[in-house]
């Protein structure tokens, strides 16, 4: 989901990217991070399990410029169609991880994927 440019920066400790997005139609949004798997971002990881989001893929890789990275995903069951999130949870969910990745001084940019993102 990540195309990370680089492992020489975090946007905060342990983390070196975050992508907020949602398949189309784009109520639904997954939290996409790519951390350093020797200093990986725990107490945020706690926080964001706290709020419900469940981890659905953990994948290790090796960046081109040699860093190690571990991909994470984390998706949270709604209570519309297909664990959809309905509007009032999809309100309070971005509220959340607005302030749980804003109190550690990243922005996030929820987005809504392309078809061939969303299902490649």
């Amino acid at each position: 989901m990540l195309f990370l440019k680089s492992t020489t920066v975090t946007k905060a400790p342990g983390i070196y990217d975050v992508d907020v997005a949602a398949k189309p139609p784009g109520k639904t949004f997954g939290v996409f991070m790519a951390t350093d798997p020797d200093n990986p971002p725990n107490e945020v990881l706690a926080q964001l399990t706290a709020l419900g989001f469940k981890q659905t893929y953990s994948g290790p890789y090796t960046h081109k410029d040699r860093g190690k990275v571990l991909d994470l995903h984390f998706q949270k069951a709604g209570t519309d169609l297909f664990e959809g999130w309905k509007t009032e949870e999809m309100e309070a969910n971005m509220a959340a991880l607005t302030a749980l990745f804003g109190g550690i001084g990243i922005t996030i940019t929820p987005r809504v994927m392309s078809l061939a993102e969303a299902y490649a």
